[in-house]
């Protein structure tokens, strides 16, 4: 198929299976097939064959969030080459690097490996969430986003399926299903760089750094959700192997049921953002997760068994499903120009706390795992207070509530 390059204005006039949410409905397909895939298998890998305890896992977490942190980055690698671009070849590092990771079953190899796919995902990410602000309409975005999330629930819905029917049954070894799920991701990732034209935006991007003054409670509040959901993403599941012993078809299946609600439950929080505003999105969500981690620490502070732990697990991951009310809060208070930037920006501003804090919360994990939930707590609550300085109709101008001296804008 020839390749060109379309102009954003003109994207309806191709198939929708060519148009630029196709595309994002696509890579929203291929990063969790290699990064589900990678997350389902990591605990008891680690576990069993590398032989881990909880420094070791807070040591390689901290190390696979470097990448995250050096996420501004984006803005030299967008100097020689299009958003599109750098989206696509990320999403073929993750790909590759998954593909081998079972190879270097050792704390250095693996150290080396996730670096490479913490590359890729993290700069797929960056890029991707800039992408998503200029190629959707401000007035479809909850919905549209809403879609995004389902469809990447989905994706990882069929490959944890796909492990908790196979794993037992066929005897799957690591080195198979890491590999498969890698090659898969960069087989997608090869056909959209063939099938999809280049889009041009409706505003060129800035390719300088950008760091803003009035957006200010959108970088604080980014910031909260970087620290407060690692402790999640490392030992969440972590947990559920080292204190309940699951296996890996046990723990895959943990994770199908969770993406099962979640592609049931994200389209109807992007008609949620849409109706009631980021403001009450963000306080429900903040609420429901302070709740939660508090009932994370009873399971280690009172005894509380595992369907409670299971449970927990698939509304935090629902209640994080709500975080993308970030991202159109920031695109009703933006600069169009500022977007790429900002993007780069926020996702190192994101990973600050999440450089240091899996490792030296690995050590407060051997002393105490219930008061690392606790500690999480505590960020929720600090977030909740952020999200309350949110105005109901955030716009350019009117950031936080504290402008609100005057009227209200419509």
């Amino acid at each position: 198929m020839k390749f060109r390059y379309v102009p954003l204005d003109e994207a309806h006039e191709l198939p929708r299976w060519r148009r630029p949410e196709a595309l994002l409905y696509v890579m929203a397909t291929a990063m969790p097939i290699s990064f589900a895939t990678w997350s389902a298998l990591l605990n008891n890998f680690v576990i069993d064959v590398v032989n881990f305890d909880g420094v070791d896992i807070g040591w390689l977490q901290s190390f696979r969030e470097v990448p995250g942190f050096l996420a501004i980055g984006v803005i030299v690698v967008l100097w020689v080459m299009r958003e599109q671009t750098l989206a696509i070849l990320s999403l073929l590092l993750l790909g590759g690097a998954t593909a081998v990771t079972a190879l270097f079953p050792s704390f250095a190899g693996l150290i080396i490996v996730t670096l490479l796919s913490s590359i890729g995902f993290h700069y797929f990410q960056t890029v991707n969430q800039s992408l998503q602000l200029q190629w959707i309409d401000k007035a479809k975005a909850p919905q549209t986003l809403g879609k995004i999330v389902a469809i990447g629930s989905g994706a990882s819905l069929a490959a944890y399926a796909v492990l908790v029917l196979t794993w037992k049954t066929f005897n799957l070894s690591y080195e198979f299903v890491y590999a498969t799920a890698g090659i898969a991701t960069m087989v997608m990732m090869a056909a959209a760089a063939l099938i999809y034209p280049q889009f041009h935006t409706r505003e060129p991007q800035s390719k300088k750094f950008v760091l803003r003054r009035r957006y200010w409670l959108y970088y604080a509040i980014t910031f909260m959700a970087g620290a407060r959901r690692q402790i999640f993403v490392v030992f969440a599941a972590f947990m559920m192997v080292e204190r309940f012993g699951l296996r890996v078809d046990e723990i895959t299946a943990l994770f199908l049921i969770n993406f099962a609600v979640n592609m049931a439950a994200a389209p109807a929080m992007g008609r949620f953002v849409h109706r009631f505003g980021e403001r009450r999105a963000l306080i429900f969500e903040y609420v429901g997760l302070t709740l939660l981690f508090l009932a994370y620490g009873g399971i280690y502070w009172f005894g509380w068994g595992i369907w409670l732990a299971c449970a927990l697990y698939v509304v935090d991951h629902l209640l994080f499903a709500l975080a993308f009310a970030q991202k159109t809060y920031f695109q009703k208070i933006c600069d169009p120009e500022d977007i790429a930037p900002t993007a780069a920006v926020a996702f190192t501003i994101n990973h600050i706390a999440a450089v240091f804090l899996p490792v030296t919360l690995g050590y407060l994990w051997m002393v105490s795992p219930g008061a690392v939930f606790g500690l999480a707590a505590s960020m929720a609550v600090i977030s909740l207070g952020l999200a309350l300085l949110v105005p109901r109709h955030p716009s350019k101008g009117y950031e936080t509530v504290l402008q609100g001296l005057g009227p209200v804008p419509a």
